[in-house]
């Protein structure tokens, strides 16, 4: 999912890659769907830090 937003949120896009290539959204209904799918992501990701500090732990197991 890439979601591209400016100053002007309806002027918003997603785009999402499937095996049949890119589809790309900008109704209003759908960018709300895909707003609230990334604020849970942002959410739950980690850190820059905290995910090369992890990549390196799981090197170290290998």
């Amino acid at each position: 999912m890439l979601y591209l937003c400016g100053p002007v949120p309806p002027l918003d896009t997603v785009q999402i890659d499937t095996g049949h290539g890119g589809t790309f959204f900008d109704a209003e209904s759908r960018l709300k769907q895909y707003r609230q799918r990334y604020g849970r992501v942002s959410a739950t990701a980690l850190s820059p830090r905290a995910s090369q500090d992890l990549i390196a732990r799981i090197i170290q197991e290998l």
